[in-house]
Order: C-alpha cells, then sequence, then structure tokens
C-alpha cells in the first residue's frame, strides 16, 4: 500500500511539472518515509491530499505536499495561495534548494526584490551547481545595481557551463557599463559564435564597437542585427547617429525615416530628418544623443527591458515577464516597463495582476492613457462592461476626442445595449470625420439593432453613398429590406453588388437567398442558402432560413433536420422560442 502510495504521489507531480516553466531545475527527490508511518486517504469533508495518521509526517512530505498544492493554484491562476503555499514548503523543508529557487522567482513575480534575494542567495548555497539559481541571483544583483556581485555569479555560471548564452549577453552588458570594451567583445562574440541569430548579441557588439568608435564595424553588426529584426526602433536609431557621425548624411537620412513611419510621434527623429533635409548636419548633436543612448543602454535594466520585449514579442511570456519583474526590482515606478508588465501578464490572462500592474500607472504619467485602454480590454474581455466603459472614459480625459477610443466606447454601449450612449458617441464621431463610410455603417447597425429600421436604412444609405463598395452596407441594407419584405428588387440588386466584392461570403450568400425565399422562389432560395450553410457552417440564423426553405420546397425531413441543428447552435432566446414552434409544427406533419 505505501509503495502504491508513493508512485501515485510521484505520478501527480510529474503531471505537475509537465505544467511548469521548462527553465527550473529538476522537482526534488522524494525521499521514502519510514516503514512505520501509516497513511491512509483523507475523507471526503477534507482537502484531496494525503494526511498522516498517528506518526508525525516528515518534513519532506509536508514541503512536497504544499509544493503540489502551489502548483494547483499557480495554474489556476490563484497567485496568492500559490505563493502561500509554497512559503510553507519552505518553512517545512528549509534545506531544498529547489524549494527554494521556485520561491525566489514567486517573489520576484509578485515585485519583491528583496525576498527573492535572501531564497536566490539561499539556492545558490544549498546547491552551488545548478546554474539556475546563479543565473537567478546574478539577474537579482545586477538589476538592484551591485554589479560587481553579478558579474561573478555570472562568471561562475561560465566555469560550470562556458557555452551559457544568457551569460555571455548579460556579462557582455556589464562589462559594456563598466567600460571594459575588450571584455565584452570577448563574451558577446563567444555569444554569437554559440548563437549566430543572437539578436541581442549582435546589437550589444555593435554598441560596444561604436562606443569604440569601430564605426564601419558598429555598421556591420547594427545591419546584422536588422536583419533579425527589420524593424528594431533601438537598432534603427543607433545605426542612424553613426552614419551621422561619419557624415554620411543619405544614409542617416533614410535610417530616421524608417523610424518614423513606425514611430510618426518621435519628435527627435522628426526634427532631425527636418535638419538633415535641410542641410543642417549637426554632428554634436548627434554625438551628444549617442552619448545619452550608450548611458542608458549601458544599464542592464535597459538590457532586460530589451530582452523582455523579444521575449514579449515571440509569444514567450513567462521569460518576459521574469525580465520586466527584475528591472521592477531596482526601478519599481518604471511607468514604461510596469506597462510592458501589464500587457505581458494580460496575454498570459492572468487578468487580476496584469489590472493589479496597470493600475499603479498614475494619471500625472505618459502610459495612463494606454494602460487605461488596456484594462478596458480587460474588463470587455470578462464582461465586466461597466468597468470597461469607466476605464475607457478615464482615458479619454487624457486623449479627448480621440476617434479610435470614442469607437470603442460607442462598441462597448453596444454591446450594453446602451443605444442612446453608442448613438450620440458614433453622433458626435460621424460630425468629425462626415465622409467616413464606416461610422455611418455603425450607426446603422445600433439603429438596427434598437429597432430602428427607419433610420437603420437612412444610415445604411449614406454608407453606401459615402463608399459605394461598401460590401457590409451594401448587404445590410438589401437584408434588412428582404427581412421587411419590401423593395425586393433592388435589395437583389444590392446584395449581388456586395456578392461582386466578397463572392465567397456565406452570410451575403444567405442573405440573397433569403431575398429569393421572400420572391417565393424557393428551388433558388435553397440553392443559394445551401452554399450559405456550408460557408457559414455555425450560424443557427443560416440554418434556420434554410429549414424554412426546405420546409416550402416540400422537403419536410431535411427542414427538420435542419431546425434541430439551428436549435442546437443558438443563444438566443426569441430564436430558440421560435424554431421550437416551427419544430412542433412539422413533428405533427410528418
Amino acid at each position: 500500500m505505501l509503495t502504491n502510495l508513493i508512485m501515485r504521489f510521484l505520478f501527480f507531480l510529474a503531471l505537475l511539472a509537465t505544467l511548469a516553466p521548462a527553465c527550473v531545475p529538476t522537482v526534488p527527490q522524494i525521499k521514502r518515509p519510514p516503514e512505520n508511518v501509516v497513511w491512509e486517504p483523507a475523507p471526503p469533508s477534507e482537502a484531496p491530499f494525503l494526511r498522516q495518521k498517528k506518526v508525525q509526517v516528515p518534513a519532506e512530505a509536508r514541503a512536497l505536499s504544499h509544493f503540489a498544492k502551489g502548483q494547483v493554484f499557480l495554474n489556476q491562476g490563484e497567485f496568492a495561495q500559490g505563493l502561500e503555499e509554497y512559503e510553507s514548503a519552505v518553512q517545512a523543508d528549509p534545506s531544498n534548494a529547489f524549494l527554494r529557487y521556485r520561491l525566489a522567482t514567486l517573489y520576484l513575480r509578485k515585485g519583491d526584490a528583496p525576498k527573492a534575494l535572501i531564497q536566490a542567495e539561499e539556492a545558490v548555497r544549498l546547491d552551488p551547481k545548478a546554474i539556475e539559481n546563479h543565473l537567478l541571483l546574478a539577474s537579482l544583483y545586477s538589476s538592484t545595481g551591485e554589479d560587481s556581485k553579478g558579474i561573478q555569479e555570472y562568471e561562475e555560471v561560465l566555469r560550470l557551463d562556458p557555452n551559457t548564452q544568457e551569460a555571455l549577453l548579460y556579462l557582455g552588458a556589464l562589462y559594456l557599463k563598466s567600460a571594459n570594451h575588450e571584455k565584452a567583445t570577448q563574451g558577446l562574440q563567444q555569444l554569437l559564435a554559440l548563437n549566430p541569430n543572437s539578436f541581442l548579441g549582435h546589437y550589444y557588439l555593435g554598441r560596444v564597437r561604436a562606443k569604440s568608435r569601430l564605426y564601419l564595424a558598429a555598421e556591420e553588426s547594427y545591419r546584422r542585427a536588422l536583419e533579425l529584426n527589420p524593424k528594431s526602433e533601438a537598432v534603427l536609431l543607433d545605426l542612424a547617429l553613426v552614419y551621422e557621425l561619419q557624415g554620411k548624411t543619405d544614409e542617416a537620412i533614410e535610417t530616421y525615416q524608417k523610424i518614423a513611419e513606425s514611430s510618426p510621434k518621435n519628435v527627435w527623429v522628426a526634427k532631425r530628418l527636418r535638419e538633415l533635409r535641410q542641410g543642417e548636419s549637426k554632428p554634436d548633436e548627434a554625438l551628444d544623443q549617442f552619448q545619452q543612448l550608450e548611458r542608458v543602454e549601458a544599464d542592464p535594466r535597459e538590457t532586460r527591458t530589451k530582452i523582455g520585449l523579444i521575449f514579449y514579442e515571440k509569444g514567450d511570456f513567462g521569460r518576459a515577464a521574469a525580465e520586466f519583474n527584475l528591472v521592477l526590482a531596482s526601478d519599481p515606478a518604471n511607468h514604461r516597463v510596469i506597462y510592458y508588465l501589464g500587457s505581458t501578464y494580460s496575454e498570459m490572462k492572468m487578468d487580476a495582476r496584469a489590472l493589479e500592474e496597470f493600475a499603479r500607472i498614475p494619471e500625472t504619467s505618459e502610459y495612463y492613457a494606454d494602460a487605461r485602454i488596456q484594462m478596458a480590454y480587460i474588463y470587455d474581455r470578462r464582461e465586466e462592461t461597466p468597468k470597461a466603459v469607466e476605464a475607457v472614459r478615464q482615458a479619454l480625459e487624457k486623449r479627448k476626442d480621440q476617434k479610435e477610443l470614442l469607437g470603442l466606447l460607442a462598441s462597448l454601449h453596444r454591446k450594453a445595449k446602451e443605444y442612446p450612449d453608442a448613438i450620440e458617441i458614433l453622433q458626435r464621431l460621424a460630425a468629425m470625420d462626415p465622409k467616413n463610410d464606416q461610422i455611418q455603417f455603425q450607426l446603422g447597425v445600433v439603429y438596427d439593432e434598437s429597432k430602428n429600421k427607419e433610420n437603420a436604412v437612412e444610415h445604411m444609405k449614406k454608407a453606401i453613398e459615402l463608399n459605394p463598395k461598401n460590401a457590409a452596407a451594401l448587404n445590410y441594407l438589401g437584408y434588412t429590406w428582404a427581412e421587411m419584405g419590401i423593395h425586393l428588387d433592388e435589395s437583389e440588386s444590392l446584395i449581388l453588388r456586395a456578392l461582386q466584392i466578397e463572392p465567397n461570403d456565406g452570410y451575403y450568400i444567405d442573405s440573397l437567398g433569403w431575398v429569393y425565399y421572400q420572391k417565393g422562389d424557393y428551388p433558388r432560395a435553397v440553392e443559394q442558402l445551401e452554399r450559405a450553410a456550408v460557408l457559414a457552417n455555425d450560424d443557427p440564423t443560416i440554418a434556420e432560413h434554410l429549414g424554412d426553405a426546405y420546409e416550402k420546397a416540400g422537403r419536410l425531413d431535411q427542414a427538420l433536420e435542419r431546425y434541430r441543428d439551428a436549435l442546437k447552435k443558438t443563444k438566443d432566446e426569441a430564436q430558440i422560442k421560435r424554431i421550437r414552434e416551427k419544430i412542433q409544427v412539422l413533428e405533427r406533419k410528418i
């Protein structure tokens, strides 16, 4: 019995380990309990974990129990409970280096660097051969400004494994900060020998070379970095400045222009472009800007921020969050990184943590409005529409009359069926942009949903007048008339125009089939509606339409089958009631 219970526990831990991050050390060894220990399952009223009867539970077993519970909580997004269980695990077995390491990472995620540092130091003391322990401790040292200790830990990692790319990269950044260009170059070149496609390796080697005034070599490194990430603003800016320092004005203009296309609000870049195009080359200003960048980029916190962003772009959100938390450990008021961390948690569906981070950004910050917008999207995802509306309104206080925000606010009011509010905002947008056919289309949709067909038709007509190729408006107006049973020839013409633009849209084909149905041409209705059902298989309205057409065409069995299909797919109460009535009528006929 004892062996079976241990094997079940091992299997449970192995299953949890598959859910944990891949970069953590091996799960701690389970020591066999004394043979005189008696185990029995907990009664149903208690938590579903093993408990000991009569004999005291060994420390290792208690620690593993807390570890298992902690993993369950973390996998369910319950961070606070997971952290508490890990703290209990360490308290139960304080000599376990793995548990210390894991607790340190959780403190780091929480933003508590001092506690993370204590646990990381203990993990290294208990298991000095584990590379992960040294990497975490080095990260904490360097992010809190203890560069010499960070260098020692990274060098110890390389002693244990000379091919550890993370250590080579961060050592390069630390040596760059301390102006030890020779060691920085040596480490970065070793990194690139191991991984020729290391974007950050090429980027930081370019910085070392530029700082050493090896401008041609720096160009080469920056261009290689851009091959790997063509839109990197950091690399483009460095490269443009290097061009300026060499008097290569045309190349500098071309590079600045690339930055301006992706970041049109970059005032400094716009200024440099204007001056260079007017023949006002100012190498002294370029040198001053480059020196400013050197001071910023030599800071390991900026290095980690960039690495975090790269992990974010790759979809490795766990690593991205770790990097951003390391930055915030020494710079807790860095609103830019707080915003990045909130965005990362949002991608991880850790909504509570994301909202907590975004809420930390004060109203005075340039990231306040963006943070509130992200909060709105999270609240909307959680079906908390009033909170989403409030978040957008807060953002609008900073960005008054911004069209995108007004559009988002209108869509939220529409989702909440607050049609007067949605209409008022859309009318404001229409006044601001009277030639925008999409705004007219949205107005038509909202009027239609608020049961105001007359105004819905009016705005759909305006949308088509502004843009005769607005396929959605053409279809919407055609279908509206078909539903009303009026202007069927004109309705057919409008929908055919929409299908010329988007010939394989199942919803437009459904509209055409419904026109034929309303005209009493049931064979053609069936033909079009069958096509629509194939193209938009999950739509219950199309299934119901096809059932109606089958019923009129005398194909009662097929009609009944389609009604039942539609009933399975729909969640609309009115449609459910209507289809059930149709099924009852058909069942009496068959």
